[in-house]
């Protein structure tokens, strides 16, 4: 059973016409329409966003926050109207607390590395989950060994669900942050955050969630979610690639070290001392992705017009019609059962390979996702070498699911 979010008017999502805003939808593989189905690793870009690359590069290309002349000036505003953009979007106290980074990885290595450097002694730990993307697992091993800290993790349930009292049990006195993603990028689950929040605060312990994968499909308030940080990149939210944000608590970005020393994030230097810049400056050093922020801002845009809430109720739609006509394969097997999920359907045929599955779904025009997505601790507690990911975005159709379901049947009668 899934759990439906709400949606405003969701009979008049019309998919058609939305499809015609991105025009890499229209071409042609091996032949046959092209099928996406792998928005998980990256979604596809609307013209509106393409357009708005366009328009920086050809009307207004400048540095930002330095120059005093017009071209400057027109770069600086539009750059610091997207941090407005994004700030509203996921309901930011103040816009300052939008730092721009590359992406996921490169805010939760900035957090991983500025907490150890800040809170994290030697006997300390950290938590995270079972189901968590290499990109939040690596950077919080790397911090611990630096600092001599363990790292503690969740537990997680054959249906791909966080065992919740277990995590309750670790939030003892030596743990300085809890580091959690919020939808799983493997199994779709969608994991209890509000709870996860509560239960750290409760502590006193800082919270970051990875949410990647969630922003999206559904709203999110940090404010409402009191969440301490958030990392999400822009490419999954059909803005550009690099770059990426992440969203800080002012009272915690105030305490917390810079994360990289250079221009923009200094107020003074001399040789003897330098003096950091406000935030949000204050983390961000050197010349940023100016494009990449602008566009992630129309990215935004964007999906607000369509409205996320909408969004989110067609992609469960889906999402279960998906499961139902994937349920039709013989001796499918889906990897991930919670009852919360979004954004993707983890899957095996019978004892064929991943990858084999996954190249003859390629040779029908059907782009899907096969390895172990960047979770392996995840494959090696289902004891399996990689899954077939159908992940969705705003654009995908109930006939595509039925093109993927003949694809996989036809695929699977060829590999048997």
């Amino acid at each position: 059973m899934l759990t439906a979010p709400t949606a405003t008017t969701p009979l008049a999502y019309d998919v058609e016409r939305l499809r015609q805003d991105f025009p890499i939808l229209r071409q042609t593989v091996y032949g046959k329409p092209l099928v996406y189905f792998d928005s998980a690793a990256t979604t596809q870009k609307p013209t509106a966003v393409l357009q708005t690359l366009q328009d920086y590069y050809t009307g207004y290309n400048s540095n930002v926050h330095r120059g005093v002349h017009h071209l400057s000036q027109v770069a600086t505003e539009a750059y610091e109207e997207a941090r407005r953009i994004i700030a509203r979007y996921i309901n930011a106290a103040q816009s300052h607390e939008v730092i721009f980074t590359k992406g996921t990885t490169d805010s939760i290595n900035l957090v991983a590395n500025v907490v150890g450097r800040k809170l994290v002694r030697k006997g300390d730990s950290v938590v995270i989950s079972a189901i968590e993307h290499h990109s939040n697992i690596v950077p919080w091993q790397i911090m611990c060994e630096e600092r001599e800290a363990s790292l503690r993790v969740i537990p997680v349930s054959d249906k791909g669900e966080l065992d919740m009292d277990a995590y309750e049990k670790l939030l003892d006195d030596s743990v300085k942050i809890v580091a959690c993603t919020y939808v799983s990028n493997t199994l779709g689950t969608v994991n209890p955050v509000q709870d996860i929040i509560r239960l750290a605060h409760a502590k006193g312990i800082p919270v970051l969630l990875d949410g990647a994968q969630a922003i999206q499909h559904m709203a999110v308030d940090v404010q409402a979610l009191d969440v301490d940080f958030l990392a999400f990149s822009g490419h999954k939210l059909y803005g550009p690639t690099g770059i990426g944000v992440l969203y800080g608590k002012s009272e915690w970005l105030d305490k917390l070290p810079p994360y990289q020393g250079g221009g923009d994030m200094i107020k003074t230097v001399t040789f003897a001392k330098t003096t950091y810049n406000e935030l949000p400056y204050k983390f961000e050093a050197g010349t940023p992705d100016i494009s990449g922020g602008i566009g992630l801002g129309a990215a935004v845009k964007y999906v607000e017009s369509i409205g996320v809430a909408n969004i989110g109720a067609w992609e469960h739609e889906l999402m279960q019609y998906g499961l139902e006509k994937l349920g039709e394969v013989e001796g499918i097997r889906f990897i991930g059962q919670a009852k919360n999920r979004a954004g993707a359907i983890s899957f095996l045929v019978k004892d064929i390979h991943p990858y084999d599955l996954g190249e003859l779904l390629d040779k029908q025009g059907i782009a899907v996702r096969t390895g172990h997505h960047c979770t392996e601790p995840i494959m090696d507690f289902f004891k399996i070498p990689g899954t077939v990911r159908a992940s969705f975005g705003l654009y995908n159709t109930k006939a595509e699911i039925d093109t993927l379901v003949a694809g996989v049947k036809r695929a699977a009668a060829m590999l048997s």
